[in-house]
């Protein structure tokens, strides 16, 4: 899952990223309103033509409220005008009443003060995230292998599937949900940022590894050339 930081202080982005990425999240970091924008609505962030609406393959924006170049409030309403409806959790350290309440009512998701409780925060990412997704079935399976969708946890015949960061965000593609075709060009926007000095073809990497930890799952990854991949029960 990729999760869009729109915040200005550099050390706090820092901070808030290295615990997402705890979390198996992939980092897209914005350090001003401008840009943004720029990410939400390009074709790389799922605004292009056909996609399923502005910053799709986001999910979620956590947005800072005292940005260089605009008010954060102000961003946040031109997002919802425009169609954007991926959740968004504000941290602000402009905690006032009237502040959370013109947040929400501008449609913000979620409203954290600053300073935060690194626990709380990530109870709250999870929580709204499962709120999101709650027309989700909590459990996917394809044939031994099992993904809780609440805890973003897999499982090959009961016990826990070790993965890495990367590995863990390419399978989450392909798992959501089973049997559908995955271009490589959308797992490549899934997990990697546009800062990040590679290119698609690393995907085939990460899939050939994917590969060897599923050996007796019951479920692989088969390549559609120029397609993609899909993951399927073994002998499906």
């Amino acid at each position: 899952m990729r999760v869009l930081l729109v915040e200005d202080h550099d050390e706090l982005a820092t901070w808030v990223a290295q615990a997402l990425r705890a979390l198996h999240f992939t980092v897209e970091h914005a350090p001003d309103a401008g840009s943004a924008e720029a990410l939400l609505f390009s074709t790389h962030a799922g605004g292009g033509v056909g996609a399923a609406g502005p910053g799709s393959d986001y999910a979620l924006v956590l947005l800072d409220l005292t940005l260089p170049d605009r008010d954060g409030l102000d961003l946040l309403a031109a997002l919802r005008r425009r169609g954007c409806r991926v959740p968004v959790m504000i941290l602000t350290a402009r905690g006032a009443v009237g502040e959370r309440v013109r947040g929400l009512d501008l449609g913000a998701d979620d409203y954290l003060a600053k300073p935060f409780d690194l626990a709380e925060f990530e109870a709250r990412v999870k929580a709204l995230l499962r709120r999101s997704r709650q027309t989700e079935l909590p459990q996917v399976a394809c044939g031994g292998l099992r993904f809780d969708t609440v805890a973003r946890t897999f499982s090959v015949h009961g016990e826990p599937l070790p993965l890495t960061p990367r590995e863990h965000a390419v399978l989450e593609v392909l798992m959501s949900p089973p049997g559908r075709t995955a271009s490589k060009d959308k797992i490549f926007a899934s997990i990697f940022t546009l800062a990040e000095d590679t290119q698609p073809d690393v995907i085939e990497v990460y899939v050939h590894r994917l590969r060897r930890k599923l050996e007796g799952s019951g479920a692989a990854i088969v390549t559609l050339r120029g397609l993609g991949y899909l993951l399927e029960a073994a002998g499906a």
